[in-house]
């Protein structure tokens, strides 16, 4: 199987997951793709294929040196974004890209007045969608590049390589894909997360990030005799929200500045409930963001009584760059498997974060390295065959470095 229609066969899937759910993974259906594959990596032939009942997916190809060598990892996650649905994705391809307007359907046009990165990919063939849904580049794209290295190394064995190690997540676009993933049991020394996204990115610093749900306890009367009774708490919320700092929200900002960014109310006169995320790179500032929002918290109540505004908060994942930095060698490596590969490295921050970041701090290093998906998490989202082809020899590329790394 070539790996475009291994990744169209992917997106076919409704693998979404579900930030208001309890359970792991977060909804059933990521398990339904989960086993399909784990059944495909079985029959393409890797070792050591097990899912666990939360849909963790860890597999191994074994090494063809018998030279010391450090096992190393690559990891990707299977569920889409919230943003956008992910059901009956109708992929398809737009052969030699001429630079100009796609029409994905009647009422919907992809164009590079509106997404000059189109024009960086003239040539080239695109995978599209038609306008309803999003495409699940992320991050089906990580999960088939990696699948098809580790299918073209089992094929071609004159290529030395120590023991390659693959894991596959669940509910990674809700912070929580790496909560579960069994470091011990994936047993490398380091790792990459195939999460990045356009040609050369390679990233090693990401947001710190928490997410905070404020909840508004308001009270409800008749309209006509709510005068001194009346709380209203969608009124409130929005006094809330301006309470924040207005210029640094993800509309306004850019590089390494972080933000507050408000995903949704739901609200209503007798009750009004935010969501928001936190995020900034550098880690005194990001703890001064949850500091600031504690402190609107607390003058709300001052003002409308105590109780009335109550905030739920939790960290999601912190800056990997303090892990990585002590270990340099692991993104030395993928610099020289670009090169290899004639992929210009654009090394820089992330604006969101990935597994890795979480799985930096449970002992495994893990840089994210661009899997190939331009416009993420909406109906626009589009990627190149050619660049999957690019990610898919520079994982091949580590895996033959990795093999040299002790000489």
């Amino acid at each position: 199987m070539e790996i475009t229609e291994r990744f169209i066969n992917y997106t076919k899937f409704d693998t979404q997951s579900a930030d208001d759910s309890e359970t792991v993974p977060s909804t059933a259906k990521q398990l339904i793709f989960a086993k399909y594959l784990k059944e495909e990596l079985e029959r393409e032939g890797l070792k050591e294929v097990e899912m666990d009942e939360m849909g963790y997916i860890y597999a191994t190809l074994p090494a063809t040196t018998k030279k010391k060598v450090p096992t190393i990892g690559f990891i990707a996650h299977y569920d889409t974004a919230l943003d956008a649905s992910g059901a009956n994705v109708k992929a398809r391809i737009v052969k030699n890209y001429d630079g100009k307007d796609i029409q994905l359907n009647e009422n919907m046009v992809s164009s590079p007045k509106m997404f000059p990165e189109l024009l960086e990919h003239k040539g080239e063939d695109l995978i599209v969608t038609d306008g309803t849904t999003l495409l699940g580049a992320d991050d089906k794209s990580g999960i088939a590049e990696i699948v098809q290295a580790m299918c073209y190394l089992r094929d071609h064995p004159e290529i030395e390589h120590g023991k390659i190690r693959v894991g596959f997540n669940p509910d990674e676009e809700i912070g929580k894909g790496a909560h579960h993933f069994d470091v011990e049991k994936f047993g490398c020394e380091w790792a990459y997360t195939m999460d990045g996204g356009d040609i050369g990115q390679l990233e090693y610093e990401n947001f710190n990030a928490a997410g905070a749900k404020v909840t508004i306890h308001g009270v409800s009367v008749h309209t006509g005799y709510a005068k001194g009774k009346m709380v209203n708490a969608s009124r409130l919320a929005i006094e809330f929200n301006q309470m924040l700092p207005q210029d640094e929200i993800p509309e306004t900002t850019e590089g390494y500045e972080g933000f507050y960014h408000l995903l949704g109310i739901d609200s209503r006169c007798e009750e009004a409930k935010l969501n928001y995320i936190i995020r900034d790179h550098d880690r005194e500032k990001f703890e001064n963001r949850k500091k600031v929002m504690k402190e609107c918290v607390r003058k709300m109540n001052e003002k409308y009584g105590e109780g009335t505004v109550e905030i739920n908060m939790n960290d999601q994942y912190y800056n990997m760059k303090e892990k990585i930095d002590p270990n340099i060698h692991v993104t030395d490596l993928v610099v020289k498997a670009m090169e290899q590969a004639g992929v210009t490295p654009l090394i820089q921050p992330i604006r969101g974060g990935t597994d890795g970041a979480q799985l930096s701090f449970k002992g495994l290093p893990c840089p994210n390295i661009f899997a190939g998906g331009v416009n993420f998490h909406g109906p626009y989202e589009f990627i190149s065959i050619q660049v999957m082809e690019k990610a898919m020899q520079v994982i091949v590329n580590i895996c033959q470095l990795t093999a040299g790394y002790n000489d």
